[in-house]
């Protein structure tokens, strides 16, 4: 029998998600009654009159009454069901002997444990909601772009494979080297399902592919079967998460106040997820990605030319943008220049037999390469 994904199991993610805040919320209360008891440990203590705590059946009776009339009832089950209740009895009942009024003290316990439950339950949505981000980046600057990284990010069981590394994290792991090892055997895996299917060793290198060779993909980690045409796809092959989509969005919209239709065009146009990668990776080197996409505001020549040409003006110029240091001037952006970058273009004719094309690096995708091959021949 199979392991339930998240997805078929949300009532348990949520039961576990609530057990773990009211947890928390515990520890919580643990934490301020063993502050209370030192102070008043240490009170006696000073004065020489350190009393001895309390039966612990009498205490646990008299106890339960307080907690269950001033603590909300899930925190109040679970610590009246905790192992520990009897001490956390002990040291209630010892304060109160000792002059503390439990009726004032006992509902300000309350707002502390309300408010951590509350932060923790909160913390668990937003780590629902966005807590693939940080491993969607880990597979990024890890794994190269491929069937192993896309296959990772399709699956069901995404979500879950990155609660796992978030655990082993936390406790040591070196989830990187791990990821960078499994990628091989996944690798592995792929080549000898692929050769049982007859689906061929490799995938061959995509229309999209080819003609993003060039500045839009210079430097970034490129899959061969990229897939522009799917949105959803294209992202989840260069390991941009929804989350970080949805951020680099709204950065290109906060760089250009009150132009929200070109905005628009920017972020919906095929080639944004390649400029979103950028972006990412920009992020991931600690670049300022915001000031370089104030330049889009500050030098707004990508208006010039046709309407029907500016959304792949915008994707030129945000390129530019991104790719420029910071202080730099960008170059104006022109519609000859922009149509070049154009998925609608067809590629250029081959170079003729003794040209550039026959000096170039064997096996060098041509976005990998840093410019022209140099020319060679006689000056006049």
């Amino acid at each position: 029998m199979s392991m339930p994904t998240p997805e078929e199991r949300p009532g348990e993610a949520f039961t576990e998600a609530a057990a773990e805040a009211v947890q928390t919320s515990m520890m919580a209360f643990r934490l301020v009654m063993a502050i209370a008891d030192a102070v008043r440990r240490q009170q006696q203590k000073k004065a020489g009159k350190e009393d001895e705590l309390p039966d612990t059946k009498k205490a646990a009776a008299e106890a339960s009454e307080e907690v269950k009339k001033f603590l909300p009832d899930d925190i109040a089950t679970a610590l009246l069901e905790g192992a520990d209740w009897p001490q956390l009895a002990q040291q209630l009942m010892a304060l109160k002997a000792a002059g503390v009024d439990l009726e004032t003290m006992l509902p300000r316990v309350g707002e502390i444990t309300v408010d951590v439950r509350d932060q923790v339950a909160a913390n668990a949505e937003k780590i629902k909601r966005e807590g693939t981000e940080e491993w969607a980046k880990a597979l990024r600057e890890t794994l190269p772009a491929g069937p192993v990284r896309e296959a990772i990010l399709s699956s069901p069981a995404w979500p879950e494979m990155a609660r796992t590394m978030a655990t082993m994290d936390e406790r040591g792991v070196d989830v990187r080297a791990l990821l960078a090892a499994a990628h091989e055997e996944g690798v592995g895996v792929d080549q000898a399902v692929a050769k049982v299917l007859a689906a061929g060793e490799a995938p061959t290198t995509s229309r999209d592919a080819k003609l993003s060779y060039g500045p839009l993909t210079t430097g970034l980690d490129i899959p061969k079967d990229l897939d522009l045409g799917d949105r959803e796809r294209a992202l989840r092959q260069l390991s941009i998460a929804p989350s970080e989509n949805a951020k680099f969005t709204r950065m290109v919209r906060e760089a250009l106040p009150g132009a929200e239709r070109e905005a628009d065009l920017l972020v919906t146009s095929r080639q944004w997820p390649l400029v979103a990668a950028r972006m990412a990776d920009m992020e991931s080197k600690g670049q300022p990605v915001a000031e370089h996409l104030a330049r889009l505001s500050k030098d707004p020549s990508w208006q010039e030319g046709p309407q029907t040409q500016m959304g792949r003006r915008l994707i030129q110029a945000a390129n530019d943008a991104l790719r420029k240091p910071v202080g730099a001037a960008g170059p104006k952006v022109s519609t000859a220049a922009a149509r070049s970058t154009s998925p609608s273009v067809g590629p250029t004719k081959p170079a003729a037999k003794g040209t550039a094309a026959a000096t170039a690096t064997p096996g060098v995708a041509a976005h990998r390469e840093a410019g022209p091959a140099p020319k060679s021949g006689k000056t006049r």
